[in-house]
């Protein structure tokens, strides 16, 4: 099993999806799930794309980044 990170392109934001899965195949319909889950309609995506995929094992994981805190009060 993997653990995939994709990042996600909709028509007002940038979102990151981590989900677990046995193949590529798998992991984008449960990305897409997720985004269902979230609400977010299909008409706004933009982009679902693949960013890093890793094989799950103890200690594993992603760093996922935001805007620093200075933009974020904008």
């Amino acid at each position: 099993m993997n653990l995939y990170r994709f990042e996600v392109t909709t028509t007002t934001q940038l979102i990151y999806v981590v989900v677990a899965a046995h193949n590529d195949e798998q992991a984008f319909q449960l990305a897409e799930n997720e985004l269902d889950k979230q609400l977010i309609p299909a008409r706004e995506l933009i982009d679902i794309s693949l960013y890093e995929k890793k094989k799950i094992q103890r200690g594993g994981g992603f760093v996922v980044y935001a805007k620093p805190l200075t933009e974020r009060a904008k």
